[in-house]
């Protein structure tokens, strides 16, 4: 990776970061208790919780901290996991279920408490909405309430034709689902603020010092460019952008890349009345849209799935007609910012937790349902390390399976897969 790919990418939350400093390089040999690669959300949420209870934590980013999926993501807080509650059950059994199902809405109040504790300022909004294009997707949705309410949520609220049209201004839509637990903030500032907390509670972050080599010893090392931390327990939190630096979690994932726009400033007449309570919105296809207004009232649309994880050159085409289908109204506005970024697939769509060793612990592969289950990760890691290894071992004693055909036939078999989804969307069926 050379020093241009180090820097944030040019996207809408980059340019309109809060002011933060940069953090140092690793130069020499350290020694810490808990040693985290990745400074997203998961090795942050990781760090907190730990700091809290006074745990010595060292995090090595190869970045900026939040330069990955936490700095580039539609900043949604959407609750449950990327299969549902009911899959789980399916393929995993309903004990396995009853607990993950009990702390399938953790996340969201996770990152609630860290922004009210440490004052984090990141244009948090409380309100999230899933879309129906169709009859099919309103009786999923149905089928979706009375599922999380079995499980104690009870913040959901149904809308008709009527009820959608008044929380967006779309004709897209026949229902949908508001979430009144979901909402949604900056990203980048959200990890700013962690980070900063994490500094405050003596948490040291050494960003631009990507781990090249992990020494499996008694406590294992990790090595940089400039140094080496050797740790009593290691997390690796790298995610999409772990590359190959641990092979056997390479062989049962795959990068995903996902695209996003952002228009110039709307005027304050108009952002109202696209969507008047100023809730942020998901679709209900396989290969979904989502969109919000951000705190300066742009437009912020996201849309598409790259498999394999290349860029592709021109996001604007593959997004902006997706944003013009939703609100044609926009025809005349500007888009000023786009931008495109990974996150790590798993072949059954569920996050892959355990251990490599005694004191190697990992969390990764959320398939795009990141934001909040990274935060409950943090907090499941750090019940690990400090000796409580009950919820961790229910996300670990899930099966994963390598995607068929290895990493050479991955990418086009699951395009494939996503092909033949979103017809039948487009379908109803």
């Amino acid at each position: 990776m050379n020093e241009l790919d180090l820097n944030y990418p040019p996207s809408y939350y980059a340019a309109s970061a809060n002011v933060h400093p940069e953090y140092p390089q690793l130069a020499g040999d350290i020694d810490c208790d808990v040693c985290i690669i990745g400074a997203g959300y998961t090795g942050l949420s990781t760090a907190l919780h730990l700091l809290e209870r006074g745990v010595d934590v060292v995090i090595l980013e190869q970045a900026r901290l939040g330069w990955g999926a936490s700095g580039r993501n539609g900043g949604q807080i959407v609750n449950s996991y990327s299969r549902d509650i009911d899959i789980i059950e399916r393929t995993a059994g309903k004990r396995i279920a009853d607990q993950l199902g009990a702390m399938a809405f953790e996340g969201g109040r996770i990152i609630r408490e860290l922004v009210a504790r440490y004052s984090i300022q990141c244009d948090l909004k409380d309100g999230g909405v899933f879309a129906a294009l169709n009859h099919k997707q309103m009786a999923e949705l149905e089928h979706q309430k009375a599922l999380w309410e079995r499980y104690g949520y009870d913040k959901l609220e149904l809308l008709d034709g009527n009820g959608i049209g008044g929380v967006v201004a779309s004709k897209r839509y026949v229902g949908g689902m508001l979430d009144h637990g979901g909402g949604h903030m900056h990203p980048l500032n959200l990890a700013l603020g962690e980070a900063e907390a994490v500094r405050k509670l003596g948490g040291q972050i050494f960003e631009r010092s990507a781990a090249i080599a992990i020494a499996r010893e008694e406590q294992p090392i990790v090595v940089t460019k400039g140094g080496s931390v050797r740790a009593k327990t290691l997390v690796i939190a790298g995610n999409a952008y772990l590359g190959g630096l641990v092979p056997e979690l390479k062989a049962k994932s795959m990068p995903c890349g996902t695209q996003m726009i952002a228009t110039e400033p709307l005027s304050d007449d108009l952002a109202k009345a696209l969507i008047p309570q100023d809730y942020c919105i998901e679709d209900c296809n396989y290969l979904l849209d989502y969109y919000r207004l951000s705190g300066d009232k742009r437009l912020l649309y996201g849309g598409g799935v790259v498999y394999g994880a290349r860029d592709p050159q021109d996001i604007e085409r593959l997004v902006r007609p997706k944003m013009l289908k939703t609100f044609p109204q926009l025809d005349a506005v500007r888009i000023e910012y786009r931008w495109t970024g990974n996150f790590l697939m798993t072949l059954s769509r569920l996050p892959q937790v355990g251990m490599l060793d005694d004191n190697i612990l990992y969390s990764q592969g959320c398939s795009g349902h990141g934001v909040t289950y990274t935060h409950l990760a943090g907090r499941l890691l750090s019940e690990r390390i400090l000796g409580n290894s009950n919820r961790f071992e229910a996300f670990a004693t899930l099966k994963h399976y390598p995607f068929p055909g290895g990493h050479l036939f991955q990418a086009p078999f699951s395009a494939i897969g996503a092909w033949y989804y979103s017809m039948r969307d487009r379908l109803g069926i």
